[in-house]
């Protein structure tokens, strides 16, 4: 997987700068924009551990954010984030790790159709069950800041500012982790599998246990996103479960690079500014956004992050 170099690692450095300096100049609507990109890009990021690295392609990722958002409500009310973040990914890498050992014993195709049918299922039970509490969601108590016995209490205006540099603190985190992962022998062994799997089983490799691993650790990066996503909005909806959400996470990596660490980012800040500047001109906003996408995708086949020079494998 492509990693960012010294170049591409200070564009990105910069970037984060800006977003991070948002609060003393944008309106709260764009900062809740800006933290929508944010853990769109969480999201995607998390996705690209099991597309972009191991090449198995999953329509039921979206189960794993939900179950992460979800996490806020079905724990009580009013503790720390402290618990409820741990939680999040706890309860969404148990998910994964039942529907990938099922999964995982198809692959191609089948393994697509697998995480689709159980990422449904997981659908349904929060639509159809009072577990989630109703099929038109519901709002919650978000969770105290409260890290190391220190409290922060956040006043109401400043809640976007506050909600945008967690959002991007966590992001920033999950992205120098996974920069890191990459280069260790698990990530070698991962981009292995996804060039020639029967080789690297020849080679002694326990392929299936490193796929597991990759997708446990997915769901778990998905929970941390679902779990800012509710964090965010204070509203929880089974529709955060739905295998199209995942489908735009998937829409997003290509958007920016199948294949580049730093391409879901791209994409999804691409993929959110999109939606926002296709709402200005036209009703017809989906079609605006099909036919830009059809366009990069087809014109860039490494999508945005092979625009610019400074990136390496």
């Amino acid at each position: 997987m492509l990693v960012a170099g010294r170049r591409g690692s200070l564009l990105l450095a910069l970037a984060a700068l800006l977003v991070a300096a948002l609060p003393l100049f944008a309106s709260n609507y764009h900062l809740q924009l800006a933290s929508t990109a944010l853990v769109a890009a969480m999201f995607a990021l998390s996705l690209q551990l099991v597309v972009g690295g191991a090449g198995m392609v999953s329509l039921g990722h979206a189960a794993f954010f939900g179950i992460g958002a979800y996490a806020i409500h079905l724990l009580p009310a009013g503790i720390s984030i402290a618990l409820t973040l741990p939680a999040a990914m706890a309860l969404a890498a148990i998910a994964a790790l039942a529907v990938g050992a099922l999964s995982l014993r198809t692959r191609g195709f089948f393994f697509l159709m697998t995480t689709l049918a159980f990422g449904q299922m997981l659908f349904f039970v929060f639509h159809d069950t009072p577990l989630g509490g109703g099929k038109d969601g519901v709002f919650i108590t978000r969770p105290a800041l409260e890290l190391f016995g220190l409290a922060w209490e956040i006043p109401r205006r400043q809640r976007a500012a506050a909600m945008l540099w967690i959002n991007l603190g966590l992001l920033a985190a999950m992205y120098v982790g996974l920069a890191l992962l990459m280069r260790t022998l698990f990530g070698r062994a991962l981009l292995g599998i996804r060039g020639n799997e029967d080789r690297m089983r020849a080679l002694g490799y326990d392929t299936r246990t490193v796929k597991l691993a990759a997708f446990v650790l997915a769901g778990a990066l998905a929970g941390v996103a679902g779990h800012c996503q509710a964090m965010t909005e204070a509203f929880v909806t089974p529709e955060m479960l739905a295998w199209h959400h995942g489908a735009e996470a998937l829409l997003m990596i290509l958007l920016g690079g199948l294949g580049a660490l730093h391409g879901p980012i791209l994409g999804a800040f691409a993929y959110v500014g999109l939606g926002e500047a296709s709402t200005l001109i036209t009703e017809r906003q989906r079609l605006v956004e099909g036919l830009v996408i059809l366009a990069v995708v087809l014109a860039l086949p490494r999508g945005l992050a092979g625009i610019g020079r400074g990136w390496r494998r």
